[in-house]
C-alpha cells in the first residue's frame, strides 16, 4: 500500500525556520514528482512547490519563493520543505503529494499532513 508521511510541524515564532519531511513507502519513489501543498481553514488549497522527478527541477508559489527550499533524498524516498523567515500567513496544514505525470496536474494521492503555526 503506497503511502505518504508527513512530520515536522510545529509552533514557530515569526522568523523562524522549520523543515518538514515527507517519507514514502509501498511504491517507487523515483519515478514520481513531489509536491508541497497547504490549506489554512476557510481558504483553498494551494500548490507552494513541486520537484521533478526527472531531473529535479524546482518550482515554486509567488508566496514562498525565496523562502522556501524543496529538495528530495532518492535514497531515503523522503522529500524535504526547508522553510525560512516564516510569516503568521503561513499557518496552515502542509502536506504532501506525489504523481507520476508532471508538476502541473492535479495531484490526488497525499498524506494527511502536518500542522504549521507560526505565531508569537
Amino acid at each position: 500500500q503506497r503511502q505518504l508521511v508527513e512530520s515536522g510541524g510545529g509552533l514557530v515564532q515569526p522568523g523562524g525556520a522549520l523543515t518538514l519531511s515527507c517519507a514514502a513507502s509501498g511504491f517507487t519513489w523515483n519515478y514520481y514528482h513531489i509536491a508541497w501543498f497547504r490549506q489554512a481553514p476557510g481558504k483553498e488549497r494551494e500548490r507552494l512547490s513541486c520537484i521533478s522527478a526527472i531531473d529535479g527541477t524546482t518550482y515554486y508559489a509567488d508566496s514562498v519563493k525565496g523562502r522556501f527550499t524543496i529538495s528530495r533524498d532518492n535514497a531515503k524516498n523522503t522529500a524535504y520543505l526547508q522553510m525560512n523567515n516564516l510569516k503568521p500567513e503561513d499557518t496552515a496544514l502542509y502536506y504532501c503529494a506525489a504523481d507520476r505525470s508532471s508538476c502541473f496536474v492535479t495531484f490526488n494521492f497525499r498524506g494527511q499532513g502536518t500542522q504549521v503555526t507560526v505565531s508569537s
